[in-house]
């Protein structure tokens, strides 16, 4: 029988598990038998329709009163890809490194928080939840979205989550996230009228006002940063005209362009800026598609930076910066029902070849969770 006291053996069978996105591969089902023999109460769901859809969603509790914490996490990974010294869903350690796809991003962290409740009596006070969904690297539609509309008909907002994507840098504990800047994209398309080169008074080209449109969104500073965010920034991620010939002037140019921005905006102004000036140079030949993949949000430091943040010393002698970089996570759905950080292994090799975890870090990571559980829930 799996001793659920073991990081180490619960991450294996995890990894095991082929659960790209959006496929469950097995891997819920796993945790929902550990837990269930833990004392919690699971709830499986399988939200959404094609093409986004369906995704396999895990919600898991135990306790009925008293502050609830709630640990969030992915059960899903991102595919392999070609060249692994092994089997990505083979999962093999090698020196002090446990290899396998999802190791770090996230197999380890949820291998580490339930052994961390495994240590918990089953009579703990307060209540502590796993919110584990299966669609975290695809296009989030039906995944912790549609586990916090569950939660919200079961009752069950937390007062307190800890999301457990691969944090730290260069040393576990030497990083937590508490927040995240927003994302968005914006896809425009110019229309014109197809001539011939030589005779342009007889066309439209429409690549000339998506140039000046394109300049003018670049020559802007949206902002200079601020005390816990970077600047924000706007990139042009496309330029398409697909025209091959030479002698043609186009009939259609489109462009998409992503921001990454801080707390200093909202994902909508930003989109009604885009707008304005794809109608000033374009007027009704321009048109604007936009999707919001996240908002920017920041949990101030506090008491749940702090608990976390002194788990971490205790068990590492560090002292975690609070930071916000990188790229976006699902905290940035969480964090409308409250204090939201983020802490877990270290990502190095996240999303990468041969993908890996030191297996003093999951012993760790567990025993720092431990602590973060103990104190939240008031133990």
């Amino acid at each position: 029988m799996t001793s659920l006291h073991d990081p180490i053996e619960l991450a294996r069978q995890l990894i095991a598990c082929p659960s790209v996105t959006p496929v469950e591969g097995g891997a819920q089902q796993l945790l929902a038998d550990w837990l269930a023999s833990l004392g919690f109460t699971v709830h499986h769901f399988l939200d959404g329709q094609a093409p986004d859809g369906p995704v396999p969603n895990l919600l898991a509790v135990r306790g009925n009163t008293g502050p609830h914490v709630a640990f969030a996490g992915h059960s899903d990974v991102v595919t392999p890809g070609n060249g692994w010294n092994g089997d990505p869903f083979a999962p093999e350690i090698r020196g002090n490194l446990l290899y396998g796809r999802g190791a770090v991003d996230m197999k380890g962290a949820i291998a580490a928080a339930v052994a961390a409740m495994a240590t918990l009596p089953t009579d703990h006070p307060g209540i502590i939840s796993l919110i584990i969904t299966g669609d975290e690297e695809g296009p989030s539609r039906f995944g912790t979205l549609s586990l916090m509309e569950h939660m919200d008909v079961l009752g069950l907002r937390p007062d307190l989550i800890l999301v457990g994507e691969p944090t730290s840098q260069h040393r576990l504990g030497d990083m937590i996230k508490i927040g995240r800047r927003g994302s968005v994209n914006v896809w425009i398309t110019v229309n014109g009228q197809q001539g011939h080169v030589a005779y342009p008074h007889l066309a439209d080209n429409p690549a000339t006002p998506l140039v000046r449109i394109l300049g003018r969104l670049k020559e802007r500073t949206l902002d200079q940063g601020n005390d816990w965010f970077q600047p924000s920034n706007l990139e042009i991620t496309d330029i398409n005209i697909g025209n091959e010939a030479t002698n043609i002037i186009p009939a259609q140019a489109r462009a998409r362009v992503n921001i990454r921005f801080n707390n200093e905006h909202g994902g909508q102004d930003l989109i009604d800026w885009i707008s304005g000036i794809v109608a000033a140079e374009a007027g009704d030949k321009g048109e604007v598609r936009s999707a919001i993949s996240g908002e920017a949000f920041l949990t101030d430091p506090g008491d749940w930076s702090t608990i976390i943040a002194g788990a971490i010393k205790a068990e590492t002698g560090l002292e975690p910066e609070l930071s916000t970089s990188g790229g976006t996570s699902d905290a940035r759905f969480l964090s409308r029902w409250c204090p939201v950080v983020e802490f877990g292994l270290c990502n190095a090799t996240m999303h990468k070849l041969d993908e890996a975890v030191a297996l003093d870090d999951l012993k760790q990571l567990s025993r720092i969770y431990t602590q973060i559980f103990r104190t939240a829930i008031g133990f």
